[in-house]
């Protein structure tokens, strides 16, 4: 799916214009933008939550040469997918 149909898809289901939805997708993702880069968590009830997660340095793998590598410690965002959505994905296969 493509930013525009999911805008599309938005104006659909909720009655409204395409440009009202773009407008709402577009501060949705302002809002969880500012809130994960103050270090806090934005959960979207039935989709997951996006969270920020401290990784620790550890040794990897160049895979061209397989010459060890240290990786440095480095702060991700990370989205956990809600329960009830992972059971439904897995009964659908």
């Amino acid at each position: 799916m493509t930013k525009t149909e999911l805008i599309s898809s938005l104006a659909t289901a909720s009655g409204s214009d395409k440009k009202q939805s773009k407008m709402f997708l577009e501060s949705l993702t302002s809002l969880v933008e500012k809130t994960i880069k103050k270090g806090g968590e934005v959960p979207m009830t039935g989709l997951g939550k996006f969270k920020v997660v401290k990784r620790k340095a550890r040794m990897g793998r160049n895979p061209a040469t397989g010459e060890p590598i240290k990786i440095p410690a480095k702060t991700v965002v990370k989205f956990t997918v809600a329960k009830n959505l992972k059971e439904m994905v897995k009964k659908a296969r």
